[in-house]
């Protein structure tokens, strides 16, 4: 796991808060609030940027805020460019059905990278079976829930009765049982990104 202060590096050098550390990004405490620039010692200064560079920075700032690297990144994105559609939407779909994510989503952790730890150590149950792959991918009517050996562990206890996360329309979560439903599966519409995917096809089709 990453030290705090990489995290913030990371999100100052993206020159944007990617939520990296869960509650910590909502408070006092954010370095970013603090030092907005990027990190470095000619941070401050403004530097043109060209298109190429417009197209690599979206691109490193989804694989940070999705927790990917970078060939499975791209195995995404060769998978959205194969399937019919738009193959922005697709790439992003791909993305929100991992299962770290959807844990993220529904409310049950604070950040993304703890929702990655967790899954991998087996604390999370998809139709009542353990999966402990980060990015598997979720389908349709998919239930997921904390495994019930693990429903006494700090982290859950923390997030008992659910958080202030905003749960997307494509799923669905009981607060009281704490149990998540996938309904369909995600559109561009319903979900809340800040990185511009067009520039990452672009980037990917040169």
């Amino acid at each position: 796991m990453r030290k705090p202060n990489t995290l913030c590096k990371i999100c100052r050098r993206e020159g944007e808060k990617l939520f990296l550390k869960g509650e910590r990004c909502l408070s006092s405490k954010c370095s970013f609030i603090r030092r907005s620039y990027p990190p470095g010692q000619h941070g401050a200064r403004y530097r043109k940027v060209s298109d190429y560079a417009k197209q690599l920075r979206e691109k490193q700032k989804a694989k940070r805020i999705y927790g990917v690297l970078e060939r499975q990144f791209k195995n995404y994105y060769q998978k959205a460019a194969a399937a019919q559609g738009d193959t922005a939407e697709m790439f992003l779909s791909l993305l929100e059905r991992r299962l770290d994510n959807v844990v993220y989503r529904l409310g049950l952790v604070d950040s993304r990278g703890t929702a990655k730890q967790l899954v991998s150590h087996g604390h999370f149950l998809v139709n009542d079976r353990k999966v402990n792959i980060p990015s598997y991918l979720v389908k349709p009517n998919d239930v997921i829930r904390i495994n019930p050996k693990s429903a006494a562990l700090p982290p859950f206890q923390k997030q008992e009765g659910g958080s202030d996360t905003e749960v997307p329309s494509w799923l669905q979560f009981d607060p009281e049982k704490r149990i998540g439903r996938v309904l369909h599966l995600p559109t561009k519409d319903e979900i809340q990104t800040n990185v511009d995917f067009s520039q990452i096809i672009e980037f990917y089709s040169r």
